[in-house]
C-alpha cells in the first residue's frame, strides 16, 4: 500500500549529471520536477560532487529530492524519462556518461520488481551519492550501517 498523503504519495528521486554544465542541469531538473502536474517539491538536498561510480567520464553532480505527487508510479517514470530526453540523454551503453539521470528511489511504500522498474531502487544502498543526500533530507530513511558501507566512496557537498 502506498504512503498516501493529503495530496498524493511521497516519492524520492535521485538526480545526477556529468556532461555539459552538470550543476545547472541538476538545478534546472529540480525546478522542472517541482513543476510536474499534481506534484509538489517537499525538500531538496544540497548538491554533491562525486567521481563516477561504475561509470565513466567527468565527476557527477548529484542530489536527491522528495516529491509529493498524485502521479501514479508509471506516470512519474514517464515524466522523468521526458525530462532526461529533453536534456539530450542518450543511452549508448550501460553506465554511459549522461547529461541527466533521474531515478525513482522510493515511491511511498510501494515495492515493484519488473524488467523496466524496480522500487525501492535496487542499488541505492550501495551508493554514497544516493544515501548521503537522502540522509540529509530524510534521515529516517537511511541507517548508520548503510552509511558505513559507503563511507569509502568520496563525496563532496557544495556549501
Amino acid at each position: 500500500m502506498s504512503q498516501v498523503l493529503p495530496d498524493g504519495v511521497l516519492a524520492f528521486v535521485a538526480l545526477g549529471a556529468n556532461l555539459g554544465d552538470a550543476q545547472t542541469t541538476v538545478l534546472q531538473a529540480i525546478d522542472d520536477l517541482a513543476r510536474l502536474p499534481h506534484t509538489r517539491l517537499v525538500k531538496a538536498s544540497s548538491l554533491y560532487r562525486t567521481a563516477p561510480f561504475e561509470a565513466s567520464g567527468p565527476d557527477f553532480i548529484n542530489a536527491v529530492i522528495a516529491l509529493q505527487t498524485r502521479l501514479d508510479l508509471r506516470e512519474l517514470l514517464l515524466k522523468l524519462h521526458q525530462l532526461e530526453n529533453a536534456q539530450g540523454r542518450e543511452r549508448p551503453f550501460k553506465n554511459a556518461p549522461r547529461t541527466l539521470d533521474l531515478d525513482i528511489l522510493l515511491y511511498g511504500d510501494v515495492s515493484v520488481n519488473s524488467p523496466d522498474l524496480q522500487i525501492p531502487h535496487p542499488r541505492m544502498t550501495e551508493r554514497a551519492f544516493v544515501l548521503v543526500p537522502l540522509a540529509e533530507i530524510a534521515p529516517e530513511r537511511v541507517t548508520g550501517e548503510q552509511l558505513r558501507v559507503v563511507q569509502g566512496q568520496l563525496i563532496h557537498r557544495f556549501d
